[in-house]
């Protein structure tokens, strides 16, 4: 009777470990199941198209930009919107009237939360722009910039020059995102959509 007696509190400390790990395992069961998710199913919807860019490493340089008609206009002087980026020389080929109109789409079928968006070409030579061309995509940014510090700023995918992207820019003036060359139009504009629903500014 004695012996019982004196593996009853034995008993009672094991049974309250077991007890003690089953609340653990239950408050860790969230975070085990996301892990689990994020790691190793890996969903793709949790993925984006276009290439997350570290902004740490690429803060907007300090460059003399200037509207068509000389004026200092900055990419600092958007902030508060979300800017989709193109360089190029004043030339408009082919790819680059693509690019303009796509991001034209882009602003547009955002419905109302296209005015949260403005549209910038980095013009990185002093070659005139047609005047035709201006009119079609009137309200986009036209900035001047010195090509040797926009190449030097904008990462690229491998064998491509920052005329070959569109670049998305955060209302908090973060180069965020890149996409890629002659981009599947539908999947970056559900990456936009998503970041504009997902934000509280711009």
């Amino acid at each position: 009777m004695a012996q019982e007696q004196l593996a009853d509190p034995d008993t009672a400390r094991r049974r309250g470990r077991l007890k003690l790990l089953l609340v653990l395992l239950i408050c860790a069961a969230p975070l085990i199941v996301s892990y689990i998710t994020f790691y190793i199913v890996k969903p793709t919807d949790r993925t984006n198209y276009g290439t997350i860019l570290d902004a740490r490493t690429l803060p907007i340089p300090q460059m003399a930009t200037t509207t068509l008609d000389g004026q200092p206009r900055t990419l600092a002087d958007l902030k508060g919107k979300w800017v989709m980026l193109r360089v190029g020389g004043g030339k408009c080929n082919d790819e680059c009237m693509r690019q303009l109109y796509a991001m034209r789409q882009w602003r547009t079928m955002q419905g109302k939360n296209m005015e949260r968006m403005e549209r910038v070409w980095l013009i990185t030579d002093s070659e005139p722009l047609d005047t035709v061309m201006m009119r079609e995509y009137d309200g986009m940014e036209l900035l001047r910039a010195p090509a040797a510090t926009v190449a030097k700023w904008l990462p690229t995918e491998t064998g491509r020059a920052p005329s070959d992207h569109i670049y998305l820019i955060d209302p908090l003036g973060n180069l965020m995102m890149r996409f890629p060359f002659q981009p599947e139009p539908g999947r970056v504009y559900k990456d936009i959509a998503k970041l504009l629903k997902a934000s509280a500014i711009g």
